[in-house]
Order: structure tokens, then sequence, then C-alpha cells
């Protein structure tokens, strides 16, 4: 298994990317509540954007977007459905900290539902030293979303 810096120009990850934002659709309560990224929101040079790989098959991917000169949002956080419970979320999530910490930031901040479907979510940023928070950056307080971060 690879990880790589991904520039989201092949079909595959194209293709990935819109399973999740149509599964984020599907289970997100009102659509101002889906914060997921599309490709274009992807493509902007304050995201860093992460692709892992093993025998040419996306298992999943992971993003980062730099909110200031020492504090990032977690952002497309995904593993593909036929690869979860193989403890590939965690070694994203381990991979995003350690190559954030290389970036200078010192606070990772994400959004997640706050409905049953992003309970596991919500248990592996709690797991990885995660603490519920308020809003932050241009969020606003939703009742459909989770806010955490973690000092670094």
């Amino acid at each position: 298994m690879e990880l790589i810096i991904d520039d989201l120009t092949g079909p595959e990850i194209a293709e990935f990317i819109e399973e999740h934002i149509e599964e984020m659709k599907a289970v997100s309560v009102t659509p101002e509540s889906k914060h997921a990224l599309d490709l274009d929101g992807l493509r902007v040079p304050e995201v860093t954007f992460w692709t892992m790989i093993e025998d040419g098959e996306i298992l999943g991917c992971a993003a980062i977007k730099l909110l200031g000169h020492d504090h990032a949002e977690i952002k497309s956080m995904r593993v593909a459905p036929t690869h979860r419970r193989r403890g590939l979320a965690s070694a994203l999530l381990r991979h995003i900290i350690a190559e954030s910490r290389r970036m200078g930031v010192s606070r990772l901040s994400l959004e997640t539902g706050s409905f049953a479907f992003s309970e596991p979510a919500r248990r592996l940023y709690l797991k990885h030293g995660f603490e519920l928070c308020g809003p932050f950056g241009d969020y606003e307080a939703d009742p459909n979303s989770a806010f955490m971060t973690r000092i670094l």
C-alpha cells in the first residue's frame, strides 16, 4: 500500500470522489449540511490531497485544506466500502497528522456529520486525540454537523 500526493486528474480518483459526494448527499439531512468538496474545490492551492493505492486500486483518500499558516482542516477522508474494517482510516489519519506537522500545522480540525451514519468517523477521530469543538473557519453552528479539533 502506498500514499501518493494526487493531482486529481485521473478518471479513477474523479469517480472515487464523485461516489463520496453522492454518499454524503444521500446521508445529509439537508443540502446545506453537506460540506464535501468536489474536484474543483479540491484542486485549489491550499489543499493537499492524498490517494491510498494498492495494486493499482484506490483504497482511500484524504486531504487537508490550509485555513491559516498553522491551522488546517481534514477534507474528503474516505475508505472504499470494500476495504473498510482493515485499519486504513487510521493509517490515513496518522499520515495526515504526520504530514500536517511536517508542514508546520499546529492545529487540525474537521467537520463531520452528527447523525448515526457518521458515528464510526467520530469514534475514529476521538481515538486519535480529536476533541469536539465549536464551528471553525467559515462554518456556522449546524445541528447536523459535529466539529472536532486536535492540537498537534
